[in-house]
């Protein structure tokens, strides 16, 4: 088998575990109530709603509407999202935000930079932005959750707002490492978290330094 075709059957798999991951999600998504959907995920700011919104915003819109909505925002890409996030939470139903992912399962999205895999990372961190602040214990499977690891870099992190600087990354269910220095140590999905610039709750990490990566860590 040439590296073409290598190539191309690491894409498709990449492909067909997004379509599950995003179908995966509907289903748990059709089951919250009303308080879950309203209640903060693990993304400064947003709802459980705003993340929903925010997982197809760029399969429901247009371009030209995307580019508006990034010359309204004054060039910003963070902006924008939740300008966009917040006026569709108004304008669905939790049921049609559930439908939605559902129905673009296969949609070819991909984000300007990482291609299918950071597809695949996007909806995997913001599924779990979703289950981890409400505290379900869904599981994202390891070949999912291994593909988005091996795309963790020192320049991703800081873009994500992860000061790694000086700091092991240690997954305790899996063979997985990052970085040099003092170790914290915790599930994979728990250091993808990390590593994404999220804040797990305390109580998941482990070591001198686990506090500083902590959900809530004053309270």
């Amino acid at each position: 088998m040439g590296s073409t075709d290598i190539r191309g059957g690491i894409r498709d798999r990449i492909r067909d575990d997004i379509a599950s991951e995003r179908r995966e999600l509907a289903a748990l998504l059709d089951t919250l109530t009303d308080a879950q959907w309203d209640a903060p995920s693990l993304c400064a700011g947003w709802r459980v709603r705003e993340v929903a919104a925010h997982m197809t915003m760029a399969m429901r819109h247009s371009l030209p509407r995307i580019a508006a909505e990034l010359v309204r925002s004054r060039g910003s890409l963070d902006r924008m999202a939740d300008r966009l996030a917040r006026h569709d939470t108004s304008a669905l139903t939790a049921e049609e935000l559930a439908a939605a992912l559902r129905d673009n399962a296969d949609h070819p999205w991909k984000p300007p930079v990482g291609g299918h895999a950071m597809a695949l990372a996007h909806d995997v961190i913001h599924g779990l932005d979703i289950t981890v602040a409400l505290g379900l214990e869904r599981r994202v499977p390891e070949d999912r959750l291994r593909t988005v690891l091996a795309r963790v870099t020192p320049r991703g992190a800081r873009y994500f707002g992860a000061d790694l600087d000086g700091i092991a990354l240690r997954a305790d269910d899996l063979d997985w490492s990052f970085g040099s220095g003092t170790p914290i140590t915790g599930s994979a999905q728990d250091l993808t978290l990390l590593a994404f610039g999220r804040r797990p709750p305390g109580g998941r990490l482990s070591g001198a330094q686990a506090d500083r990566f902590v959900r809530d860590r004053t309270r």
